[in-house]
């Protein structure tokens, strides 16, 4: 009696993995979206693109270079987190990426936290490209000194995240891993 228990409750345990399957497809929704912001702020450039100031325009592309990081960051997490913790995908007779079945979960990882940080990265070049600059309405500084710093911060929090991930990886995944 308590082997079949056993057997029953082993077989549900590894059945609730699909719960995970329309998590994963919930991630495409997310990309819709990303592409249609994309889209949308290529639209405002191509509208505007004969009165944009140079800087706006920077700043605009480097906008749009911030969504297909996380675009391609969220395709990372949904194929390789399906194969990981769902189900092998088949993707005989279609276009195949060759790192897929390659990440596993300590890599992903990895991967997830360098992504983090050239997204911050970005994100602090745009508000290096704001200092001293005045918003015409309100007369006042757009970044902040003391914003700047904040912002540097947490660029470095994450900076040192990704070294200190790698670091214990290497220290303790690396040898188990296939290269």
């Amino acid at each position: 009696m308590a082997s079949k228990l056993e057997e029953v409750t082993e077989k549900l345990l590894f059945a609730s993995r699909w719960i995970l399957a329309p998590i994963f497809l919930g991630l495409s929704l997310a990309l819709v979206a990303l592409g249609f912001k994309f889209f949308q702020e290529a639209w405002h450039v191509f509208s505007h693109l004969i009165e944009m100031e140079e800087s706006d325009l920077v700043l605009t592309v480097l906008a749009m270079i911030d969504i297909v990081l996380v675009g391609s960051l969220i395709i990372m997490v949904m194929f390789s987190g399906y194969e990981n913790f769902v189900s092998t995908i088949d993707a005989k007779g279609t276009d195949s990426l060759n790192w897929l079945g390659k990440l596993d979960a300590g890599t992903l990882k990895l991967k997830v936290a360098a992504s983090i940080v050239a997204i911050s990265s970005i994100h602090l070049l745009r508000v290096f490209m704001q200092v001293g600059k005045v918003d015409p309405l309100t007369k006042q500084l757009l970044v902040t000194n003391e914003q700047v710093m904040w912002f540097v911060i947490l660029h470095l929090t994450f900076v040192v995240s990704a070294v200190l991930l790698g670091v214990l990886d290497k220290m303790s995944f690396s040898k188990h891993r296939d290269h």
